[in-house]
This record gives C-alpha cells, structure tokens and sequence, in this order.
C-alpha cells in the first residue's frame, strides 16, 4: 500500500509549533510540485505582485516570513534586486528555498517566540501561508514591528475566515497608533485546487506600514 501524500487539510490541522516542525520535514521535498504546482496555489504570487505595487527603495532588506521553499522569494527576485531573508519554523524548508538561489541568508526561527533580531533591521515584511489555520495568530505581529524600521512595508496573506475569527482584525485595530491604515484586498488561495473544501478560500492580502 502506498503512502498517502501530505495535504493542506493535515497543514490547516497542525496545533503546535512542534506539529509544523514534524510536518514540513517530510513535505518539504515535494512541497512545490505537490502542493503549490497542482493546486496552482497563489498566495506567493498575489504578495509579490503587491509588494512591487508598494514598495519603495528604502523597503529593504526585506524578510520572507514562514518563507518555506521560498515561493515568494523566487517571484521578487525576478523583478527586483534586493536583499531577501528567508525565516521559517522548519530547516528542511528552508533548506529547499535555498536551493533556488534568491535569498542571502536564513533564519530558522519560531513566531510565537521572541525572534533573535536586532530591533528596526527590517525594511519590509511579506509572508504567504504563515497567518491561516494551525500556523501563527495575530500575536506575531508586535514582534514584527519590533525588528522593522520605522516606514517600513507589509505585504502579508491573512486567511479571510481567519481574519475574524482568530481577531487579526481587532489586532490591526489596536494596532493604529503604530501602522498606516490597512489596505485589505481579497484574492483566492487556489486556482485548482481539486478538493471542493479547500477550492474557493480567499485570503485577504494586507498591506501597510509602520509608522
């Protein structure tokens, strides 16, 4: 009997830190072509597309959160020259963005926790993936804001179920005082996905900037 493949519903089931640790280690060697290619996932490329809608010269380095296999590095670095840095939970991830060649360093780093960077380093934040079910809250934000120059560009995808239900949206709410308004735009997930559970989720790609 064959192994049965990873899928996005066991991704959307993890609950600890742990979990996603356990689960990106086997994925990550075929998460691009059994992933990312057959359900035409598009998150990467709608925060790419954003962040060259936004960004300016000064919005660098710029630091790839929950990076993965670099999907949204690949995409950046073909438009625009700039210093990428990959962060993700799991070593086998990042070991796979790599491998593509666009990111100048790497950082395996947990969310939830406090991150071992210097405070208003960063230049601009984008992330695909990181803000849905079984990964990371709405918490990880202050920490966000705590390594990112003062101006400097969000471009993150949100699950837009999840934006509600886990308070992202109440979170960006108390968070006034310190970012711009938030620019909420809602594209799919998915052009292909096959499992009409999964096929029409949108995200809401939130971009803003701290003040």
């Amino acid at each position: 009997m064959s192994e049965s493949k990873t899928s996005v519903s066991d991704a959307y089931s993890l609950k600890t830190p742990e979990d996603s640790i356990h689960l990106y280690k086997t994925w990550a060697s075929t998460y691009d072509q059994d992933f990312a290619i057959i359900n035409d996932y598009r998150s990467p490329g709608e925060i790419s597309k954003y962040f060259n809608q936004f960004c300016k010269e000064t919005d660098t380095p710029i630091l790839d959160v929950g990076a993965g296999t670099g999907l949204i590095g690949e995409l950046i670095n073909k438009t625009l020259n700039r210093d990428l840095i990959a962060l993700d939970i799991s070593k086998e991830m990042l070991t796979e963005a790599e491998r593509k060649g666009c990111y100048s360093s790497f950082i395996e780093a947990d969310l939830t926790k406090k991150l071992d960077i210097e405070n208003s380093t960063i230049g601009a934040v984008v992330s695909a993936g990181t803000f849905t079910y079984g990964h990371v809250g709405p918490e990880a934000f202050d920490e966000l804001l705590r390594i990112t120059k003062p101006d400097g560009l969000f471009v993150l995808s949100i699950h837009s179920k999840l934006f509600f239900e886990s308070g992202f949206d109440k979170k960006l709410d108390s968070l006034n005082e310190f970012i711009s308004k938030p620019i909420l735009n809602e594209v799919n997930v998915y052009g292909n996905h096959p499992d009409p559970e999964h096929s029409d989720q949108t995200i809401y790609v939130t971009v803003f900037r701290k003040k």
